[in-house]
């Protein structure tokens, strides 16, 4: 392991100081952006074996041409974790999960996955939605990591968010699709949500809710908007009867997990605990 690696490890298990006005507000608007939650250090460390990852075991390869929208919004690539141990390091970070743990106002937080979604050059816009339509879980005590891995300008598409929208059920039962974008943001603006679009430095991240209506632009850049995200649960959450046909092809994170019990599998491992600091 170089220096340079030994430091971002020793990073990544480093506590973040997570301010009050950050929890508070992450309750009250249902997503968070987070100032230099990793060093650009140590993200130029792991970037290179997320991307390496994505590039072998991507399997979309038609021309975004010929792609209906969501295929033009990303390429997407999940569990990396088990596929190299560099990106374990990362995806296993206690500094992440600790900020995770923080935010959803629990002692402890399990994986539920990880996902690399890049948006390429003249990739779409991201559909509004929201994830935890697609999560057969009994609480909302869930919570995505957005962690780009380069410096993200508006004309790349960063994650924007509506504002409070985790408290609204409208639109709860659409996938992503046209129809969530149409629909969603139609129902957004008469309920006056603000739409929050912001870029984000190196090493900045976001953390939001799973009920918090999400998009993005498209990537108007010269090469991919790469971006590394972390799905956290709590410890305690349990698996819940699915509700549509995602939900089926979703308890394949949670192997062997029946409904009503923990996801205590060895695809879900608790990551922070704070009891045991």
């Amino acid at each position: 392991m170089s220096p340079t690696s030994e430091t971002a490890v020793t990073e990544l298990d480093r506590p973040y100081p997570l301010p009050r006005r950050a929890v508070d507000g992450f309750a009250r608007d249902g997503f968070v952006h987070l100032p230099a939650v990793l060093s650009a250090e140590t993200v130029a460390t792991y970037e290179p074996a997320v991307t390496s990852e994505v590039i072998r075991l991507n399997r979309q390869h038609r021309p975004l041409a010929e792609r209906d929208t969501y295929g033009k919004a990303f390429l997407q690539v999940g569990n990396l974790w088990e596929h190299s141990a560099q990106v374990r390091e990362l995806v296993f970070s206690r500094r992440l999960a600790s900020i995770a743990a923080g935010l959803l106002g629990v002692e402890s937080v399990r994986l539920y996955h990880d996902q690399a979604l890049y948006k390429e050059p003249s990739g779409g816009i991201t559909p509004w939605h929201a994830d935890q339509y697609y999560w057969p879980l009994s609480t909302d005590r869930v919570g995505t990591l957005w962690l780009p891995l380069q410096e993200t300008p508006m004309e790349m598409g960063p994650l924007a968010f509506a504002r409070g929208s985790h408290t609204f059920s409208l639109g709860r039962d659409l996938p992503i699709s046209d129809e969530s974008e149409a629909s969603i943001a139609q129902a957004l603006a008469e309920q006056d949500f603000e739409d929050v679009a912001e870029p984000f430095a190196l090493g900045d991240a976001s953390f939001h809710r799973g009920w918090t209506f999400h998009h993005a632009g498209p990537n108007r850049g010269s090469v991919p908007r790469r971006v590394m995200t972390v799905i956290y649960m709590d410890a305690n959450i349990r698996v819940a009867d699915p509700v549509n046909d995602h939900q089926v092809a979703d308890r394949g994170w949670m192997p062997g997990a029946e409904v009503g019990a923990v996801p205590d599998t060895p695809r879900n491992p608790v990551l922070f605990d704070r009891r045991s600091q």
